[in-house]
């Protein structure tokens, strides 16, 4: 059973936090979502920049091989291509993700990025934070804070349906 934590009203208004504060930084922008939430939320952060006269810059990566668990996730894990239309060398990008846990997933889209060039400033933004580090990762921008039990995994859900549908909940996944 899965519990509402933030309903799309919450979402919205966090994701357009999210690109005010980018937005502060500089109206040209270089947006790297992270697959597949973290794509999603930068494609919706993407619009609103673009409406206030931002030039945004985009890509996705997948992270998949650059995972510290690779050998445990199964034999076929679910790969997209990564997709980075722009030189990151010598800008700041700005790395997109829907939650932010235990920073290894933040860990693994750096050696990604890096190895398509090395960009003067990485800056963090995610939808949520949820705590609960096992590396030193810290947003610097996080739309929204959850303190979540390690016991529960917390998603945004968007099932395809338009921004203004989207949900986050967490789901108890241990006893």
């Amino acid at each position: 059973m899965a519990d509402l934590i933030y309903d799309s009203a919450a979402v919205h208004a966090a994701v357009g936090r999210m690109a005010e504060a980018i937005q502060d930084h500089g109206n040209d922008v270089a947006l790297i979502g992270i697959e597949r939430g973290g794509a999603r939320v930068a494609d919706a952060v993407q619009q609103r920049l673009e409406a206030a006269g931002c030039a945004v810059a985009r890509g996705n990566l997948d992270i998949s091989f650059y995972r510290d668990d690779l050998d445990t996730i199964g034999a076929n894990p679910e790969v997209r291509p990564s997709h980075m239309p722009f030189d990151v060398s010598g800008r700041t990008v700005w790395l997109v993700d829907d939650v932010l846990y235990t920073g290894r997933t933040i860990r693994a889209a750096l050696g990604e990025i890096f190895d398509y060039g090395r960009p003067d400033c990485v800056r963090l933004a995610v939808l949520l934070d949820r705590g609960g580090r096992e590396v030193p990762v810290a947003a610097d921008v996080a739309g929204l804070m959850h303190a979540a039990d390690p016991g529960c995994s917390v998603k945004l859900v968007t099932d395809g349906a338009g921004e203004d549908e989207w949900h986050i909940e967490q789901r108890r996944v241990r006893p």
